[in-house]
């Protein structure tokens, strides 16, 4: 059985790849009972209607079926390689590209954050989708008050790294962190597009 953490991490993945895996089909996007779909824009805000509503044994019905379904969708997105997934972490992308600022609200939306590495397997399962799109991609690091010195978006410092050989360059003019095909990281000027990876 999938813990309540997982099982929230899985669906906010599967909402935030609608688009990419329906391929131009938002009827059947996510057949899943209880769910509404509004064609405008997809996804509807109150998107398990009722569901509290339900007797005991329903809604446990309702979650082993939801379960079932985010379990082997997880498993589809895993070999389609739109998902990847390390020390927990699940890390998703579109395909498609913004600026820093762009990604981290695009991001926050679907209920996760800007792709983040804490670590060499974090930093592996990031880089599989900059080699497979074969474009860079932010990260959750930006530059603080000092120039020159990075940390995450969260204030706390940096517990791991893996620059590029003589980065970070550019203090105080290139705030933003971007990874490259290589798995290195260079610092860069926020307003450039890069493909959007969010962590759930």
């Amino acid at each position: 059985m999938l813990s309540p953490q997982m099982f929230h991490r899985m669906l906010a993945v599967a909402l935030f790849l609608l688009p990419y895996c329906a391929r131009g089909n938002p009827a059947h996007k996510f057949p899943v009972p209880g769910f509404r779909i509004f064609p405008e824009n997809g996804i509807a805000e109150g998107f398990i209607s009722g569901f509290k509503s339900l007797p005991g044994k329903e809604m446990g019905d309702v979650i082993l079926q939801l379960e079932d379904r985010i379990s082997k969708l997880e498993r589809v997105l895993h070999l389609e390689g739109i998902i990847t997934a390390s020390e927990g972490k699940i890390f998703a992308t579109n395909g498609k590209t913004a600026d820093f600022h762009a990604t981290v609200k695009k991001c926050g939306e679907a209920g996760g954050s800007i792709a983040t590495p804490r670590n060499a397997g974090e930093n592996d399962a990031i880089l599989y989708f900059v080699k497979q799109f074969n474009k860079y991609a932010y990260l959750g690091i930006k530059e603080s008050l000092i120039p020159g010195k990075f940390q995450f978006l969260d204030g706390a410092e940096l517990s791991y790294t893996n620059w590029h050989p003589n980065e970070p360059s550019g203090k105080g003019e290139e705030e933003c962190v971007e990874m490259y095909t290589d798995g290195t990281w260079n610092n860069k000027k926020c307003n450039q597009n890069r493909l959007i990876v969010c962590q759930f």
